[in-house]
């Protein structure tokens, strides 16, 4: 396994317990860094320091620290200063709290960091604290300092090692006021409902199978370049449109994850109304069938009768029979099509 080199030395502060740790970054950057360059001619473009005052370039040795005040004066603090500061956690991380895991608010997640055991004398009390945070399936809370600063962090279980979050402190949240639509909207079931059937048909991802799409694109067109090739043409991706219909785009983008995990296409989703989720639904198939069934019967009791009087009645009366049936059965239909609103009978004149 590679070494990873330790940034900070020093010790977890257990009650009476002393733990010798080294801090170790449990994260890494890969995107593609880029250097400035004169565009002319390829040159490099550096940052000098340079004194105001002395208009003149200075060493590293020559730079120092300072506090600007609001009147524009500096005040200057050395590292003796910083140092003669009483910060009882300066080499030490000092666990003040153990408290559930969703205490903690993910917005004061920052930086990730793995605690390695430093020495051989240090495992036992370092495995202690480990199992103790197993079994308690709590975190503990603690104050450190790092790169001139106290900080909060929260240590917790990844595996059979330590890990420690860094947390920013409670008044470095901003409160999401001015945040949310200040317009009143209101949603409807069925939008919740067809929300509800995307999220079930998008369903869970493995985050490992996830990567940067963007940084491999960007290395195949380096490496294309520095061979001197023209890199590929990457197709733009399909600008969306203002969502006019919500219903319609929810009910599409049911319809498209549904194709990309291998459904059949034009499946329906299977939608939950919110007012009956205990309660299953009854199957869409079985309620078309009982109505076609209805709708089949009524026709045929409509044509027995209408045969019956056709044979009762005489010859020269059959048309005018037909032709009110057909305008009985039109005015039906007509009815059935709008079932919400009732026709208002005519009256007749003598």
């Amino acid at each position: 396994m590679r070494q990873v080199r330790s940034i900070w030395n020093g010790a977890i502060s257990f009650g009476l317990v002393s733990i010798p740790i080294k801090l170790v970054n449990a994260t890494e950057s890969h995107s593609v860094s880029f250097r400035q360059i004169h565009t002319e001619d390829g040159g490099r473009i550096r940052y000098r320091k340079v004194c105001e005052l002395e208009e003149r370039e200075v060493t590293q040795a020559e730079i120092g620290k300072a506090y600007e005040d609001a009147d524009g004066t500096m005040i200057p603090i050395t590292d003796e200063d910083l140092a003669q500061l009483p910060i009882p956690t300066a080499r030490t991380i000092e666990i003040v709290a153990f408290v559930p895991a969703d205490r903690i608010d993910p917005l004061q997640m920052d930086a990730a960091y793995y605690l390695s055991a430093n020495g051989v004398p240090a495992a036992k009390p370092y495995t202690l604290l480990r199992e103790a945070l197993k079994r308690s399936q709590k975190v503990a809370i603690a104050k450190y300092a790092l790169r001139g600063r106290e900080r909060l962090g929260m240590l917790r279980v990844v595996d059979d090692v330590i890990a420690m979050h860094g947390l920013l402190w409670p008044d470095e949240i901003r409160a999401p006021e001015g945040v949310a639509p200040d317009t009143s909207v209101t949603v409807r079931d069925k939008e919740l409902d067809l929300a509800d059937a995307l999220m079930d048909t998008l369903g869970e991802v493995d985050l490992a199978d996830l990567h940067d799409d963007y940084r491999e694109a960007v290395e195949e067109m380096i490496t294309a370049k520095a061979a001197g090739e023209q890199p590929a043409d990457t197709p733009a991706p399909a600008r969306s449109g203002k969502v006019l219909d919500l219903m319609a785009a929810l009910e599409k983008s049911v319809r498209e994850a549904q194709e990309s995990r291998g459904a059949e296409p034009g499946a329906k989703a299977e939608v939950t109304s919110i007012s009956s989720r205990a309660t299953p639904k009854q199957a869409t198939g079985k309620k078309s069938t009982s109505t076609a069934k209805k709708t089949a019967a009524k026709k045929t009791a409509a044509k027995n009768t209408t045969t019956r009087k056709a044979t009762t009645t005489k010859a020269s009366a059959a048309g005018s029979a037909k032709k009110s049936a057909q305008t009985q059965g039109t005015k039906k239909t007509a009815a059935k099509k709008t079932p919400a609103k009732k026709a208002t009978p005519r009256k007749r004149t003598a």
